[in-house]
């Protein structure tokens, strides 16, 4: 056999060994990379092996497996979603006292009463000071403190058809209240302030108020059952009204949006 002859073979058989390694991922390890390739660190630099884990999907428009472009970071990281499983632990019946104060009640989109902090007191430190305001038209059953004028810019009412909860949503002004600078907000419910309640179910039942006043932004649910985790879920209060409570945050024909 000529040299060129040997030569030429040698160099099939290096080419066959190659693809044979790049075409092989099982060495590659369980969370080493995206299914079908092994990770590569050139290819995906902002991308850890240890991000592969489990409880993320990703997948492409084409259904092939989830392969990303990096170089396009938008699509890297809104490919990878958590699969996150609602959290129904139980919350911690209320034992405080009722107080007119601490109570909220949802009427109609011109009658109802959201849990508001102290004057440039954080949300999240309000948890156990705050206190009920009504808007200006609300029945003054269960109002002390009314909203500002102007306070909120629009509101949805919507109902469980089992009447098992009733729901406010909606968009304000946070220039009405004297919010502290730059508050994301935070989340109210029985336990905080403790044995605040809703009118709809009363005391004890399960409530939920989320005040976002850098997204200017407020929803309200009140359920009719105590401890009802599938309709009023107490453990949602980082994830923002339009998860936390999907409804209408939207008002086009008001040229109102907060969604």
């Amino acid at each position: 056999m000529s040299r060129l002859t040997t030569a030429a073979l040698s160099l099939i058989l290096a080419l066959v060994a190659s693809a044979a390694v790049i075409g092989d991922t099982s060495s590659s390890g369980s969370g080493s990379g995206f299914p079908g390739r092994p990770w590569n660190s050139t290819l995906d630099p902002y991308l850890e092996p240890s991000l592969q884990s489990t409880g993320y999907n990703a997948t492409t428009s084409e259904g092939r497996g989830p392969l990303v472009d990096s170089a396009n970071l938008d699509e890297l990281f809104f490919a990878r979603t958590p699969t996150a499983q609602k959290d129904t632990r139980p919350t911690p019946a209320p034992t405080g006292h009722s107080s007119i104060l601490t109570t909220v009640h949802i009427t109609s989109e011109g009658d109802f009463a959201l849990l508001l902090p102290k004057d440039g007191e954080l949300i999240s430190d309000a948890e156990n000071d705050g206190s009920a305001y009504c808007t200006p038209t609300s029945d003054g059953t269960y109002c002390r403190r009314r909203f500002a004028a102007g306070l909120i810019r629009a509101a949805a009412v919507e109902k469980a058809g089992d009447g098992s909860w009733i729901q406010v949503t909606g968009c304000l002004d946070s220039s009405k209240y004297p919010f502290a600078s730059s508050d994301d907000g935070g989340q109210f419910d029985v336990r905080f302030p403790n044995g605040a309640q809703c009118a709809f179910g009363g005391y004890g039942a399960s409530f939920v108020e989320q005040v976002e006043p850098s997204a200017n932004r407020f929803c309200l649910r009140c359920c009719a059952a105590a401890n009802d985790q599938e309709n009023c879920n107490s453990h949602q209060d980082r994830a923002g009204c339009p998860v936390a409570f999907p409804g209408k945050y939207d008002f086009p024909q008001l040229g109102v949006d907060c969604s």
